[in-house]
């Protein structure tokens, strides 16, 4: 490729004397002669102070920086913004989480359109960075690569930040003091990096490297290791290969990428978002993606990782094993992977994973296909009665594959949650939580303090939970999300009446509600729509655009 064709972003933006002001105002942040005639490589930063999984990220965006000059490249830092699920969970600065996803896609595109950038490097942390990163990557479909910020080492006696919620439950039991939460609560979270098990954040990582989309090793790695550093330099050098050889996200986002990032999401038994959120990235690259993939995949692929929440390890863990680079080879070598994908390596996957040599012996993180954690994926969609278009349950099998409850239902998360810790809620019943969807919430709340506080209380095995919300990597017991249509919708949710049964079968793949057509119908002509709990600002403009949950919760659907 030419050098005009390596600029044809920047170019435009600094070239000729009817530019000269646009010099002007790169020159007062350091642009040279020299340095208008490079590349330009835009650093999407999503540094903060405000969590530990972003708080290191201001140097990870200084060293891809470095990567990228070195090799020939004129570097700008622009930062978009996060915010911290661990923080928000169970308050109502939850609803904005899944708005922010939108917001670093819109940003990052907003900067990268603006400024002319020829090739970008996105670096995230906290959950919603990564899917909102490569969103706004594909949007501009330039030559890009994601770093991701690396996870957390665990705190004291093996605790996380699920622990600290689970503690809470505890307490509200009897079982742990104030004095035990409150030493969990200062020794859980040891420094940088995200939520160390497999939840959404390592999930989204892992989803994003089995794509091609981060250089292999970046999803599995600590946030505070030297290879971390090794991994940004060495993506800003990379990026400039890709725009010399003028490979662009559309180029490896493909299908058959998603479908192994779906592959190794399930091998991992990870979060329930990486439905939503690979949903979303799909539509926005244009590659048709669909529920029903999930459900194809997973009836080939089985559970392998030990990893928490349901499982007894951390991500760092796995690191000091050999990551994912091994069980990508393992699923390539039984052909649950599509080898000739393209990678931000300029190779294919299958040429990537020539070299990784296998777990060592006697690990027992990552299980052989003989000896799975299950069978088949533990993420389950079903459909029926209460979900005509769709539900997301995670379901691993150590919490049964059935339950069939009395329903008890609750207008908002903060209800349920009450009546949770108060013991209202027993053995044998389906809490529904509803309202709380995409446009209901509006945002989709997770519902990670009533997950966690039914699984501190002991119930995790008698008590099952439904919601047209979502659920963090962290939650886990027989809990089903994502239902559609939703309850502001009129969805089936918005009819279900205290003591109604529902059951919830995860092996045919249903959710009933055992009340009768007749009976619904006459309830359906009685139930009206609450009033929308926002109507200015950020959160009502989301309620307004945002799609189902069954199509990614996207803003940007197209017509």
């Amino acid at each position: 490729m030419t050098e005009d064709k390596r600029r044809r972003h920047s170019a435009p933006v600094v070239d000729g004397i009817g530019k000269s002001a646009s010099r002007a105002m790169l020159r007062a942040v350091g642009f040279t002669d020299e340095d208008f005639r490079k590349p330009q490589v835009g650093i999407a930063s999503t540094w903060s102070n405000l969590t530990p999984c972003n708080m290191h990220i201001d140097d990870l965006a200084r060293r891809a920086a470095a990567g990228a000059d070195g090799a020939g490249g004129k570097s700008l830092i622009f930062n978009t913004i996060t915010v911290s699920d661990g923080i928000a969970n169970g308050t109502p600065g939850m609803k904005y989480s899944l708005v922010s996803r939108e917001v670093i896609a819109d940003s990052i595109e907003t900067v990268a359109g603006c400024e002319g950038f020829d090739a970008l490097v996105a670096i995230g942390g906290c959950d919603k960075n990564m899917p909102g990163c490569l969103m706004g990557l594909a949007r501009l479909n330039r030559p890009s690569v994601f770093v991701y910020g690396g996870t957390i080492k665990p705190g004291a006696n093996h605790t996380d930040i699920v622990s600290v919620f689970e503690a809470v439950g505890a307490h509200a039991k009897g079982d742990l003091d104030l004095v035990a939460v409150k030493q969990i609560e200062e020794t859980a979270i040891p420094g940088p990096g995200s939520c160390g098990g497999m939840y959404t954040a390592n999930t989204m990582a892992s989803a994003i490297e089995a794509m091609g989309m981060s250089l292999p090793g970046s999803s599995a790695q600590n946030a505070v290791d030297d290879i971390k550093v090794a991994d940004c330099e060495a993506a800003g050098a990379a990026v400039l290969e890709l725009l010399a050889r003028d490979i662009k996200p559309s180029d490896i986002m493909t299908r058959a990428a998603f479908e192994n990032a779906i592959a190794v999401v399930i091998a991992l038994g990870g979060s329930t978002n990486a439905v939503l959120h690979l949903l979303a990235m799909a539509n926005t690259v244009g590659v048709a993606l669909s529920l029903e993939d999930f459900t194809r995949i997973g009836k080939q692929v089985p559970v392998l990782a030990d990893l928490r929440p349901s499982g007894q390890y951390m991500m760092s863990e796995l690191v000091t094993i050999g990551g994912i680079q091994p069980l990508m080879k393992m699923l390539l070598e039984r052909g649950l992977l599509h080898g000739d994908c393209l990678t931000v390596t300029g190779r294919t996957l299958a040429e990537n994973l020539a070299a990784v040599t296998p777990y060592p012996e006697g690990q027992d993180i990552i299980r052989a296909f003989d000896d799975p954690i299950k069978a088949d994926s533990h993420l389950r969609i079903l459909y029926g009665s209460l979900a005509p278009t769709g539900a997301v349950a995670k379901i691993t099998g150590k919490e049964g594959t059935d339950f069939t409850g009395r329903a008890r239902c609750f207008q908002s998360e903060e209800e349920a949650q009450e009546k949770i810790l108060d013991g209202s809620v027993q053995a044998g019943d389906v809490v529904v939580i509803r309202y709380e969807g995409p446009r209901g919430g509006p945002g989709m709340r997770e519902m990670l303090s009533p997950t966690s506080a039914i699984m501190g209380r002991g119930l995790g095995n008698d008590v099952a939970l439904i919601t047209d919300g979502r659920f963090s990597g962290g939650s886990h017991g027989f809990v089903v999300g994502h239902i559609t249509p939703e309850a502001i919708d009129g969805g089936p949710l918005a009819l279900v009446e205290d003591g109604d049964t529902i059951t919830i079968d995860a092996v045919n793949n249903t959710i009933e509600l055992g009340v009768s057509d007749k009976e619904l119908e006459r309830r359906r002509r009685d139930w009206r729509p609450p009033q929308p709990r926002e109507t200015r600002g950020v959160l009502a403009k989301y309620a307004r655009t945002v799609s189902s949950a069954s199509l990614g919760a996207v803003t940007d659907l197209p017509d």
